[in-house]
């Protein structure tokens, strides 16, 4: 069961390029299995399996890897290509090096550059040339992959002490909190991310055939289902469970499953730009959204399935969390206006 969602947003975003390159963008998403009516609500949102075969296919019919936006084609094959160098280096710095090398092979270069200042480390964005980014998505993406492909690769995610942007905070820029999970920095000279260089000397712990199984469905799977094991947003989230018709633990049990403070784990969260109360909210929402794509459950049974007595409190806050009804949803997944 898929019950991560991804903002409609990322949809209209990844598909800039094939737009623009006059492609026809919804016999896409249709084979991505998202109706193209549902993305006419402005706060719609797909699950991570629909988000993934929509980018898999994108690659896949463009030929290119940068989605036709960058400064140059980025031939089918040059990620899976980058990630055989890799698989052989022995700690983390190495992968970031010789990724690094690798990018430097192609003009105009579109990668990140590893800085380290003793103390911290940073992943600096450089692109060279021209691209069309108009909702940021190719740097986006680029920051994603090369962190959790980092992170993949020494078995744990590399916790991020900064997130920086060299442009003004976009209309989406709330989705970034759930995305780099600490604090973000706009208008920033560089694009960067900022983290302890400990996570530099980190082995890597995957070996060739591990990597193959990876990239059957990578990089498209590293930007729709993010490790979140081991935040304590992800954590909370796999202790809180899917079944929400039984009451839901407390915030003090959570803390004590997670062997810290109530005071320690609230700071944690903000730290991760989040809280108790908006994981559940959100969890629910991906859980109301997932069961929404499953006509056979009628949408009474799916306010009591998310923790909701009442249908008419579901349906507000349904509502709330996407602009519109539950029913008026589900026709939109139905592709019916």
């Amino acid at each position: 069961m898929s019950d991560l969602t991804v903002s409609r947003h990322f949809v209209l975003a990844a598909l800039a390029g094939a737009e623009r390159a006059g492609l026809d963008t919804h016999d896409m998403l249709r084979r991505a299995g998202i109706s193209p009516e549902l993305l006419k609500f402005e706060k719609a949102r797909v699950n991570s399996r629909q988000y993934s075969k929509l980018m898999q296919t994108l690659w896949s019919d463009m030929a290119d890897e940068f989605m036709g936006m960058g400064p140059r084609r980025c031939h089918t094959g040059t990620f899976a290509t980058m990630c055989a160098l890799v698989i052989d280096c022995p700690t983390l710095e190495t992968v970031y090096q010789q990724a690094w090398q690798f990018s430097r092979l192609f003009e105009p270069t579109v990668c990140m550059r590893l800085e380290d200042d003793g103390d911290r480390a940073r992943l600096v964005m450089v692109i060279e040339g021209d691209v069309y980014d108009p909702m940021h998505f190719l740097q986006e993406s680029i920051l994603v992959i090369w962190h959790r492909l980092g992170s993949w690769l020494i078995g744990q995610p590399v916790e991020l002490e900064l997130a920086e942007f060299n442009y003004p905070r976009p209309p989406h820029g709330d989705e970034y909190r759930h995305i780099f999970h600490c604090p973000l920095e706009f208008n920033a000279r560089e694009t960067a991310l900022t983290f302890d260089r400990r996570f530099l000397t980190a082995p890597v712990i995957r070996d060739k055939p591990e990597m193959r199984r990876f990239l059957k469905t990578s990089p498209a799977d590293l930007l729709s289902r993010p490790d979140e094991s081991n935040t304590y947003t992800g954590r909370i989230r796999a202790l809180i469970g899917r079944d929400f018709s039984k009451p839901l633990p407390d915030f003090e049990w959570i803390a004590a499953e997670l062997h810290t403070s109530p005071q320690t784990l609230r700071r944690r969260l903000k730290q991760e730009n989040t809280s108790f109360q908006e994981i559940k909210d959100l969890l629910r929402r991906d859980m109301a959204i997932y069961f929404l794509g499953r006509p056979e459950i009628a949408i009474n049974d799916i306010a009591h399935r998310v923790g909701f007595t009442e249908p008419s409190t579901f349906h507000r806050a349904f509502k709330k969390w996407t602009g519109v009804t539950p029913g008026a949803y589900r026709d939109g997944e139905r592709g019916q206006p």
